[in-house]
């Protein structure tokens, strides 16, 4: 009677076991079992195509290998991907506190790339320190020596217009007032107003002659002509400006600053 009550829980388990018999369910003892037995039953289904064994690591199909990259052109072509700003330009061209005005940012995306404040490779004969403004290409140049010059866009005088020949920048002047000359106000009476015996425009951000002029002489005698700012954008690269050197108003401060006394110049 005591054996019977000793087994009695084992025979209990048993009996509730057996109706489970019928669902037929599997359960390895994968602890038992081989490696490779172990890989073969516990491996994904899906790395597991007709035929193939999943133990053999499959070879990576040879494939020609590209030998050229699609990427987007992008106005620097400085990254992979989607096109992308150039920081120093978007730093250059920001807008910035001058005196005692503030210069609004150039829409940079809206300006050719090339006419552009850059240092470039440049070959010349001219003295480090001379301005080369070049009227076909509509860019100026300040010479660096080295073989290098650091290049800004321009706009230039309408055709009957534009100054040509070799002088020196006299004198600049920062955030000058527009004092249109004589033939000028002849030609056109509705600048009259602005005219030297009216005392000229007062300086700031609407004055023709923006934020810098560097006034060009030739002999001893003002060839009438300037380089300046613009509030103008859209003329840099252009001929537009009769008979001056238009620069982008944070140019014009950049070369300024750079410029040396009386620098020598040359319009061709």
């Amino acid at each position: 009677m005591n054996f019977l009550r000793r087994i009695s829980p084992i025979a209990g388990l048993m009996i509730a076991v057996a109706p489970l018999s019928g669902c037929n369910i599997l359960i390895p003892d994968v602890a038992a079992d081989s490696p490779a037995r172990f890989v073969q039953e516990t491996s994904p289904v899906f790395y597991q195509p007709p035929g193939v064994d999943p133990r053999r690591v499959r070879p990576i199909p040879d494939q020609p290998v590209p030998q050229t990259r699609e990427l987007y052109k992008t106005q620097f072509h400085q990254t992979y991907g989607l096109p992308v700003a150039n920081p120093v330009h978007a730093a250059m061209y920001g807008e910035q506190r001058d005196e005692d005005f503030t210069l609004p940012a150039i829409p940079i995306s809206r300006v050719q790339p090339q006419f552009l404040r850059q240092e470039v490779d440049y070959q010349t004969t001219e003295r480090p320190g001379t301005v080369v403004i070049d009227t076909k290409t509509r860019f100026l140049y300040l010479v660096e020596g080295n073989g290098k010059a650091m290049r800004y866009g321009v706009g230039l005088g309408r055709e009957g217009y534009a100054w040509q020949g070799r002088g020196v920048i006299q004198w600049k002047q920062k955030w000058p007032r527009w004092t249109p000359p004589v033939e000028m106000v002849s030609r056109q009476p509705e600048v009259r107003a602005f005219s030297a015996e009216n005392g000229g425009m007062n300086p700031g951000l609407q004055n023709p002659l923006g934020a810098r002029a560097m006034y060009i002489f030739k002999d001893g005698q003002d060839t009438l002509y300037r380089i300046h700012g613009t509030p103008d954008w859209q003329s840099i690269g252009k001929a537009t400006s009769s008979g001056c050197v238009r620069m982008l108003n944070q140019d014009v401060v950049d070369l300024y600053d750079r410029l040396p006394a009386k620098a020598e110049i040359v319009v061709m």
